[in-house]
């Protein structure tokens, strides 16, 4: 498609440079590399390549020393960019003598006048140059006024009252100054800011700059412009994220009359210091009580790239600002929710006992401060709210809080980083968790005890307990020895004597005991599957537990609820509804027999079945040794000879050693320091984003037979079964290696004869494996019904490294010679795989859905590919994504509005909205689905009146409240991981709440989408909720295995760690997916790509390309767009070599000629690096004296540098920036699918692996596992939006086929009940 040339890497990186006078490269000139020659590009050449070119301009040592400055401006002397004023003209007048002259004429020639006049007179300014008083030009906003530099400025003065900025009716005049002060007054029309300077005889305005000092004035025009578009931006979206921001920013076309174009990020980071401190202007401005702009995790992420210092120079500022940017405050603040009354009353009643609390306790958190900022060292003012409650000022001293102006910034973004952090590879050690009955310390009581009635077969049915009876089945307290602890409570399902009077109780747990902690209800207790024999000289006394049952008419009571109140509290009286596992956090409705007088004994049979056991003996095959078997069973499931299992990676070897990736140093130790002078920071091999430590997948084998040894006394020792299995190769087991994975389906497998004896404790599970030829339908059609299915069409001989055909005894002895793989015959089902072959699968009616939130349809997507559910109605504000999911849904009815606004509507009976599209009504919705934002809370660390009226204002409050009203029979809420965090959990804990207090059952599990078929890390909170009646789903085991580092999946809520119910923990049954198994087919492109559709130009590679381009001929590909990066950050990516783990490390510090026709300049090492030391040549390491430990200096900032340089700026302080500008790896995965690719951003891997750009938006939902027919809408920066908000549709299949298998069984229970009933119709159900 593109016309490409070969160029020499050396000839790339420096142009053809032959002589050591030129180091300047043109970027326009460079084509694209042959794909195949970029592919087998190594780093040790591009190094070598490097160095050899540039050996004759290598830095020699006066670098390393710092370049002189002037010490006045700060400029580099040798900076090609230093200017000089170029004088006055010989008219020009000196100030006093100006501000008298009779075209301005205020004042006469009386001196006095100046002094005797109450305000500075004010004039505008025209053809102004500012300087030092060396005669540089410099700008005014850089520090220096404020550090008492004497600087001056030359014009043409006119009226305060002419518009015009020519030179006409101007008055000449020199050397104004020193300037005292420089301001800004808002926006002139708003748009252009009025910037204005102050000396001791005047004001002044500026107009029009001069011709030679136009490019520093436009850079301030530049930031004021730019911190105007910041905080407009961020008032209305808190919640945006860094790239939202530059989204904004480089989508923002500049008012006419400025001198620049083009807004970038470069742009953003030259002007963060200036934007951030308008940021906290605009943030004092505001209520004491407002949420700080500051704090969002837009704003934090800016600072900690940029390096900007807070609560800076803000005395300062605080004089030189006179007149602050005047913004307008957006009072327009979220749409009210609109709740049901039950959540309204629990979001209600929990908030206001808090507030309570907090006021018992001497009113608001005292805020803290960081105590070295000039705003901690700042007096209190006085005057603020908080400072008149001040003992000192007069006040009552209650509120306990800082003045208002000495709100410390870094305290407050400090917090709100630590509420959101969460360590991608945090892995903590697990708590021993004690068994309830263990952990309970009980104490015996004085009570008079005595037997009612006589004993049945050794049990009776009651006990006197001083006054009371207590019958089997009654509910009684039992005393802590801890007094301060609550009564524990049990209830009675056996009384005997064994030398002492004993019970069998079955504990109920508290709400405060679950993960409800504190926000369940006092009165709720919950049933535990904990129980235990005890002496009755421990019951308290009788309690009273009510079962509340779901009522008849569940499903049409949402909404209704008046009071939540179940019972009186008389200190007796409790109720349950819902039975606990406190491993997983799962409320489950309690089974429906009552527990009898053997309950004592279920747990050991329980037990039991976890242990193998044999069966079926097989008598003609028994042996002096052995004893064979035809059955064996593990955990509940049964295995006989013939099927297969999966065993743990380590439970075999095969008989080819194939030799494993090394993990093999990606650093180089002989780099030209001087080149490269930020390698050094590249001390760990650790690559993020890298498979080298993925587990390998689980081994399969098939039982050849089960036997136990025999003992010495010629019995069989059942405790010890053995499985003989055939193991099956894997494609990656082959001498092929990861090659013949990559182009293999992930469950084909070869046989093989090698054999192996194993533990049966050791099975990991039974799966099915066919040979393919014997397959009634196809191999496709075979492995779409669901996964633990695998194939074979030969067999591999590791002696020879050979296939050949399998031989008779691999084949499946009731399918031999069957079907062929193309679907002819049927053989009898004989064997438990063949059982399981034919689809005997009960078929399902479709869940009718409501999927709010939905954004472009990812979740809704892969319940379609499930085949669980229909989506009638899908509820999407933002337009692009809604278009997006029109386009993919024709069916479905998609509302662009307001969630609140449509619950409201239909709460108050409307059957329709404005735009005549039906409402879902009560009974429609059979399952509710969606991923609330988390705006307004996600960044606040502390409860307080204010965060608690954004939490009940939140979205996810509006869903918990559709929830309510349409009482689905499943709902899933989705979000990111940290939800489960929010808050001290407190986020998680009220949303169970709810749905407990609903009714529903219901349970939480954070999720790996990595382990679910895409290459990419996606760490996602889940909270599934069943009605009463269905069967709560259990979360679905991994598939895939995956990088160990992004699978810390288990959430820690008031120091107690849950897990999800998975079983396979970080094992997997396919091998893990990567890049190249994503996008290796795709066809090259430019950065800045804009075909819509191109042609694939080639055939599917891999498993997953094949599965991800579907079945239909599709020869048309979409949306392999890119974004189009500016000049600088193109010959920035140009320049990361192709090696894993490149990133701006590996960037050269050279100078090189852009596609604009502008040259980047070379970054200036000028301080020594306290941390970092010198370079092993001798080269300073510092860019800032803050690297010496002195504070910051704006003088030290430098721009337009192929290495960035607020990146070593901060480097030190945030892990040297790893990844920023990083390239993918093919063998490795994507980090989290941003809403906008880009290189400096919170995921700056986003680099090809090979070419010069950023990932497509193709590449992005490929990573995301979007079908290539799936279509989305808009432009690029929407589509990327919608990409990288989405669910990936392999984890919404995975969840969806957990829900799938409920109903299933559900439907199941109800088919037999009703046969049941037919032929018994005397018993009731």
């Amino acid at each position: 498609m593109f016309s490409r040339v070969p160029k020499r890497k050396s000839d790339e990186l420096n142009g053809d440079v032959t002589n050591g006078d030129a180091e300047v490269k043109p970027e326009e000139d460079i084509t694209e590399e042959v794909h195949e020659e970029k592919r087998l590009k190594t780093e040790a050449e591009y190094l070598d390549t490097e160095n050899t070119t540039n050996g004759t301009n290598k830095p020699v040592s006066a670098a390393k020393t710092p370049p002189p400055k002037c010490p006045d401006c700060r400029q580099y002397l040798d900076d090609s960019d230093l200017k000089f004023f170029q004088g006055d003209p010989d008219d020009a007048l000196d100030e006093p003598e100006m501000l008298t002259d009779e075209r301005l004429s205020i004042f006469d020639a009386n001196e006095d006048g100046f002094e005797s006049y109450e305000d500075l007179p004010q004039h505008k300014i025209t053809n102004f140059s500012v300087y030092d008083k060396r005669g540089h030009l410099c700008p005014f906003d850089s520090g220096l006024i404020e550090k008492n530099v004497e600087l001056y400025f030359s014009c043409a003065v006119k009226p305060i009252y002419d518009d015009n900025p020519c030179m006409d009716g101007g008055v000449p005049a020199k050397k104004l100054g020193p300037i005292n002060a420089w301001w800004i007054t808002g926006f002139d029309g708003g748009e252009k800011a009025l910037i204005g300077f102050t000396t001791a005889f005047a004001d002044y305005i500026l107009m029009d700059p001069s011709e030679e000092y136009s490019p520093i004035f436009a850079l301030m025009q530049e930031k004021i412009y730019m911190s105007k578009i910041v905080v407009e931006f961020l008032q209305k979206n808190q919640d945006a994220t860094y790239e939202d921001l530059l989204n904004k920013i480089e989508t923002t076309v500049p008012p006419a009359g400025l001198n620049f174009n083009r807004f970038t990020e470069d742009t953003l980071l030259r002007h963060a210091q200036f934007v951030v401190e308008q940021m906290e202007s605009y943030d004092e401005a505001g209520d004491s009580d407002e949420q700080p702009i500051i704090i969002t995790p837009c704003m934090r992420d800016l600072i900690k790239l940029a390096g900007v210092t807070l609560g800076k120079r803000r005395a300062a500022r605080r004089q030189a600002i006179r007149h602050p940017t005047k913004i307008e405050k957006d009072s327009k603040g979220p749409t009210k929710a609109t709740t049901t009354k039950l959540v309204y009353q629990i979001f209600d009643t929990f908030f206001s006992d808090q507030i309570d609390q907090n006021n018992k306790n001497g009113g608001g958190v005292k805020r803290h401060r960081c105590g070295v900022c000039e705003v901690c060292q700042a007096p209190d003012c006085g005057k603020c709210s908080a400072c008149k409650d001040m003992i000192k000022f007069g006040g009552s001293g209650r509120s306990k809080q800082a003045c208002q102006k000495r709100r410390c910034p870094n305290l407050a973004v400090k917090e709100a980083e630590d509420d959101e952090n969460m360590d991608e590879e945090e892995v903590l050690p697990l708590k021993e968790t004690k068994k309830m009955s263990q952990a309970k310390k009980k104490k015996q009581t004085k009570n008079k005890i005595s037997w009612v009635g006589e004993p049945i077969k050794e049990y009776y049915m009651k006990v006197r307990v001083e006054n009371e009876v207590v019958e089997v089945g009654d509910c009684v307290s039992v005393s802590p020895a801890d007094p301060s602890h609550p009564l524990y409570l049990a209830r009675i399902t056996a009384l005997w004597e064994d030398g002492e009077k004993m019970f069998h109780a079955h504990w109920f747990c508290r709400g405060t005991d679950t993960v409800l902690g504190e926000s369940s209800d006092p009165l709720e207790l919950f049933l535990v599957d904990e129980c235990e024999d005890m002496q009755l000289s421990f019951v308290h006394g009788k309690v009273n537990i009510l079962y509340k049952a779901p009522t008849e008419n569940w499903f049409m009571e949402g909404g209704m609820e008046d009071d939540i109140k179940v019972i009186e509290d008389d200190g007796e009286s409790f109720f349950y509804q819902l039975l606990y596992d406190g491993e997983c956090a799962r409320f489950e409705s309690p089974p429906k027999v009552t527990p009898s007088e053997d309950r004592k004994y279920k747990n050991r049979e329980r037990e039991a079945q976890e242990l193998p056991n044999v069966y079926e003996p097989l008598e003609d095959e028994e042996s002096d040794s052995k004893v064979f078997y035809g059955l064996a069973t593990l955990k509940g499931e049964q295995h006989r000879v013939g099927d297969s299992v999966y065993l743990p990676p380590e439970a075999f070897n095969f008989a080819l050693k194939v030799a494993s990736p090394v993990k093999r140093s990606h650093r180089k130790d002989d780099v030209d320091e001087d080149l490269y002078p930020e390698y050094y920071r590249k001390s760990s091999d650790y690559i993020k984003g890298s498979n080298l430590d993925a587990p390998k997948p689980f081994r399969i084998g098939r039982i050849k037979e089960i036997f136990c040894n025999k003992r010495s006394d010629g019995k069989p020792d059942r405790m010890d079964t053995k499985l003989r299995l055939y193991k099956f190769y894997r494609p990656e087991n082959t001498h092929k290696g990861p090659k013949g994975a990559y182009h293999s389906d992930i469950n084909q497998l070869y046989w093989s004869d090698e054999e192996v004896t194993v533990n049966m404790a050791e099975v990991l599970g039974r799966c099915q494996v066919e040979y393919a030829e014997d397959l009634v339908e196809s191999v496709q059609d075979y492995s779409s019904r669901g996964p633990d299915r695998f194939y074979f069409l030969e067999a591999y001989n590791a002696r020879t490294k050979s296939f050949e055909d399998p031989p008779n005894h691999a084949r499946s002895a009731v399918h031999k010679g069957k079907g062929k793989g193309k679907g002819k015959g049927k053989g009898k089902a004989a064997s438990q795989e063949s059982q399981d072959q034919e689809p005997q699968e009960q078929t399902v009616p479709k869940l009718r859905t409501l999927d709010v939130f939905s954004g472009c349809g990812g979740l809704s997507e892969g319940f379609h590919q499930a085949g669980v559910s229909e989506t009638h109605w899908a509820i999407e504000m933002w337009d692009p994504a809604a278009q997006a999911f029109r386009l993919n849904n024709p069916g479905t009815t998609v509302f662009t509005e307001d969630c609140n606004v449509l619950l409201k509507l239909v709460m108050s009976g409307e059957k329709t909205n404005s735009l005549g599209q039906k409402l879902p009504q009560k009974g429609d919705v059979e399952m509710l689905c969606g991923g609330p934002p988390c705006q307004g809370f996600s960044g606040m660390n502390r409860f307080n009146s204010r965060t608690y009226s954004t939490f009940k204002n939140s979205l996810v409050v509006s869903y918990l409240s559709y929830c309510d009203y349409y009482r689905p029979k499943f709902f899933l809420l989705e979000n990111v991981r940290n939800f489960v965090s929010f808050k001290r959990s407190m986020v998680l804990k009220l949303t169970l709440r709810c749905l407990v207090c609903m009714g529903y059952q219901c349970t939480f599990g954070v999720l790996q989408a990595g382990q679910y078929g895409v290459a990419q890390t996606r760490r996602r909170a889940i909270i599934l909720a069943a009605a009463p009646g269905e069967k709560l789903p259990r979360f679905p085991e991994p598939l895939h295995v995956f990088a160990p580092r992004a699978c810390s999946l288990s959430v820690v809520v008031d120091e107690k760690r849950y897990v999800s119910n998975v079983t396979r923990g970080n094992g997997g049954i396919y091998r893990t997916i990567t890049v190249r198994d994503t996008m290796s087919d795709l066809p090259e492109i430019r950065n800045g790509a804009a075909y819509l559709e191109i042609s694939y130009n080639g055939e599917p590679q891999s498993w997953f390309q094949r599965h991800i381009r579907g079945s239909q001929y599709q020869p048309i590909l979409r949306d392999h767009i890119c974004k189009d990066m500016s000049a600088l950050v193109a010959a920035r990516m140009r320049h990361i070599p192709l090696a894993p783990g490149s990133d701006w490390r590996d960037l050269p510090n050279i100078e090189v000629r852009l596609r604009d026709g502008t040259t980047t300049k070379k970054l200036r090492y000028t301080h020594s690096d306290k941390k970092n030391g010198r370079s092993g040549t001798g080269a300073l390491r510092g860019v800032c004296s803050c690297a010496e430990g002195k504070p910051c200096d704006p003088a030290d900032r430098q721009f337009n540098t192929l290495i960035p340089w607020c990146l070593p700026h901060t480097g030190n302080r945030h892990n040297h920036w790893a990844g920023l500008y990083g390239r993918l790896e093919w063998d490795g995965f994507f980090s989290t699918t941003v809403t906008n690719p880009e290189p400096m951003g919170k995921q700056g891997r986003v680099l090809h692996p090979e070419q010069h750009r950023v990932v497509s938006v193709r590449e992005c939902a490929r990573s995301q596992g979007f079908p290539d027919t799936y279509r989305f809408f808009g432009n690029i920066l929407d589509k990327h939006r919608q990409v990288g908000n989405a669910v990936p549709p392999p984890l919404s299949k995975a969840i969806g086929l957990e829900v799938k298998k409920c109903v299933r069984e559900n439907a199941t229970v109800q088919t037999a009940n009703k046969k049941n009933h037919n032929s018994n119709p005397s018993i009731k159900i």
